[in-house]
């Protein structure tokens, strides 16, 4: 009766263990999106954005803080509702995959 209890309660835990990798992978994968999708953004703006002349430099930078804060807001907006880039990324692959 005892070793019966042992196996189901070594079986609750094999199954929670499993549960939790599973989750830790797709965090891992979650990251990985994440960090490629703004590394591939960074290169592709440092690439081709040439530098400003130094008379247009104040109005762009002002431009950038106007730009940021609406970034923020937006971002703040989908986080809110739930929407991440992970699921727009695989509703598009399955969407052009159909």
């Amino acid at each position: 009766m005892l070793l019966g209890g042992f196996d189901e309660w070594n079986a609750t835990i094999v199954r929670r263990l499993d549960r939790l990798t599973r989750s830790i992978e797709r965090l891992e994968r979650d990251v990985t999106i994440y960090t490629e999708a703004v590394a591939l953004f960074v290169k592709f703006w440092l690439t081709t954005t040439p530098p400003l002349p130094d008379p247009m430099r104040h109005a762009a930078q002002a431009k950038g803080h106007e730009r940021y804060d609406g970034f923020v807001e937006a971002l703040g907006r989908r986080l809110a509702k739930g929407s991440t880039l992970t699921k727009e990324v695989s509703n598009d692959v399955r969407a052009d995959g159909e």
